[in-house]
């Protein structure tokens, strides 16, 4: 468990505070992570890599010469905001474009994605390479679904190495993408770890097991097996990645006489001295099967906050792979060589803010609406503060648990961006787009994106000059609906929170077409989307963290659902409590709300 911190909602942001402090020499501040202290020449690629935080010293612990120019820093397991991603990345550019690399997990496709788009509209170039190097995540015919664990180094060592001996980007991507495929890793876990501020484990392991797969956000493995000797447990990751070659190393039809980089990984509670007794074996192996290790890192190079738990990732090297994977590099928790001093870089500190948006103009009638839109708000945070824990026990089940903090601290961010943006005199309109930005740049992750998307799709069809009707949020909703499909890549059945979404949004919008008011119309709907909910139990995840473990999951309904049921019940509720009762409704001669 965490045993020291101060407040879990705090916990990100004062790890950064404190990490750059102890380290000024490589990194500095900038707002959604860190940046090398140092200045690359101009017109150098920049290696900008991140994911949650849990996982030093990936993501930040790995900027430096050599290595990645930034990090984006999410909070505890989730992804990075775009925002965050962005900014990061503005910051790292030096003129040669920006390559992103980050394991292969739904939300930081998402975000990742986004702000790749938004440096692309502004004339960077910037391109990106995913890891997939986890086996146990999908079958050797799928790699491109597999998740980034612990090979998430060998890609970033590569590409940054590549970036500073001053290739260009299309360069450094065939570098790195060739690094990724030849990267493999697997990995065992004898105990979950517990996020601070939580009192339970995201999961555990029997007496006397170990669970096999297992991801680095605190996933439960795909099977449960007994726990092995040292030698046993090293002879089963050699066996298992002798049995999953990439494409090139396994037509050559022979692995003798093949080149090896090696990560023996410690997943923050096995310690170094049981590495080395595992790592022994592994090295007996490898020799017998004749297979030349170069270079090995045996420590905690990829995390997963206090697991129990170890995995082992060979790099199949050829002589360019080799060249890079040995060049040097110096970061606050890698350092190879030795590399040359670098110009400092001119700021110093964080970098500042932007300034703060000009809001557009409001009718006094939609500013009066937007009052009811803050209460809308507060009353959906207050019930995700309530429901946190249950939250996060559900997507435990098959996930990484985060899914409830992930909520409440998107709603907080939500609820915070809506008071201000009242005090500011925004319209309906505005305010909700201004919540919808903090809630995905807060929350991060999956979830964070998805809401924040849905926020401004409801937002950009409430405008700012008439108050908020029926038809207006139900077709903002049917638009949220489409844009997550689309940028998600998920659909109905999935068992993700489109299966309540969807659902919900053709029952409003059936009920507003047939004239109800949306008062009426919401507390269908609202049904609807709870029995959509409890029907996520039955379905088997297709998309996200969970996909890998469907089987876990039957029976539970999914998270994101729940969630989603939720919050449309809380917004029932204060309508109700916002909108003229039945007999004062029908003497204003009002069909809808």
């Amino acid at each position: 468990m965490a045993y020291l911190f101060n407040h879990p909602e705090d916990f990100t942001d004062e790890l950064t505070e404190g990490f750059v402090a102890a380290y000024p020499q490589w990194v500095r501040r900038v707002p959604g992570g860190v940046v090398r202290s140092s200045r690359p020449p101009h017109g150098h690629v920049a290696v900008v890599v991140g994911g949650g935080s849990g996982h030093y010293p990936a993501f930040a612990g790995l900027v430096g010469p050599g290595l990645a120019h930034g990090a984006a820093m999410g909070n505890i397991f989730a992804s990075p905001s775009a925002q965050q991603i962005y900014s990061v990345a503005k910051a790292a550019h030096t003129g040669g474009g920006v390559l992103f690399s980050y394991g292969n997990y739904a939300g930081d496709v998402l975000n990742f994605t986004q702000a790749q788009e938004r440096l692309e509209a502004e004339g960077i170039p910037a391109r990106t390479v995913r890891v997939t190097d986890d086996i146990s995540s999908a079958p050797l015919a799928e790699t491109a679904k597999r998740r980034g664990i612990a090979g998430d180094l060998t890609v970033f060592k590569v590409a940054g190495a590549c970036a500073d001996s001053g290739a260009d980007l299309d360069e450094v991507v065939r570098v790195a993408a060739r690094a990724n495929d030849r990267t493999r890793s697997f990995g065992v876990a004898f105990a979950g770890c517990t996020l601070p501020g939580s009192s339970e484990p995201l999961f555990t392991v029997p007496p006397g097991k170990m669970a096999v797969g297992l991801g680095i956000h605190g996933e439960p493995g795909i099977s449960e097996q007994d726990l092995p000797t040292a030698d046993e447990a090293a002879e089963l990751f050699v066996s298992t990645l002798l049995a999953d070659l990439p494409e090139d190393v396994a037509a050559g039809g022979d692995v003798r006489g093949g080149r090896v980089g090696l990560i023996l990984n410690g997943l923050g509670a096995v310690k170094s001295e049981e590495l080395f007794v595992v790592y022994r074996r592994i090295r007996q192996m490898l020799d017998d099967v004749g297979l030349t290790v170069v270079e090995p890192e045996v420590g905690e190079l990829v995390t997963s906050f206090q697991m129990a738990g170890v995995s082992l990732t060979l790099f199949w090297l050829d002589e360019e792979l080799e060249r890079y994977w040995t060049a040097p590099a110096s970061t606050p928790a890698y350092r190879k060589g030795a590399v040359d001093e670098a110009e400092q870089g001119d700021a110093a500190g964080e970098q500042a803010e932007s300034a703060v948006e000009e809001l557009p103009p409001a009718t006094a009638a939609s500013r009066q609406a937007a009052e009811g839109v803050q209460a809308i708000l507060e009353a959906v945070k207050a019930v995700l503060d309530d429901n946190a824990a249950e939250l996060g026990r559900l997507d435990s089940v098959a996930g990484d648990g985060d899914h409830g903090i992930g909520m409440q601290r998107g709603a907080a961010a939500a609820s915070a961006a809506g008071r201000q943006a009242l005090a500011d005199g925004a319209g309906a309109g505005t305010l909700l787009r201004l919540a919808g930005d903090a809630w995905a740049d807060k929350a991060g992750g999956t979830s964070g994106a998805l809401w924040g998307m849905a926020l401004n799709a409801v937002g950009a069809r409430v405008g700012n000059d008439l108050p908020p009707d029926a038809a207006a949020v139900s077709a903002g909703i049917a638009d949220a609906g489409r844009k997550i499909m689309e940028f998600g890549k998920a659909s109905l059945g999935d068992k993700t929170l489109l299966d309540v979404l969807l659902p919900f949004s053709d029952a409003l919008s059936e009920q507003v077409g047939s004239g109800k008011s949306l008062r009426t119309a919401w507390d269908r709907a609202a049904e609807v989307a709870d029995r959509s909910a409890e029907a996520t139990a039955q379905m088997l995840p297709k998309m996200g963290r969970a996909r890998p473990l469907a089987e876990k999951s039957l029976g539970t309904p999914d998270p994101g659902a729940v969630s989603m049921a939720l919050v449309a019940r809380t917004i029932g509720r204060q309508l109700h409590e916002g909108e003229p009762g039945p007999q004062e409704s029908e003497r204003k001669g009002e069909t809808h709300g």
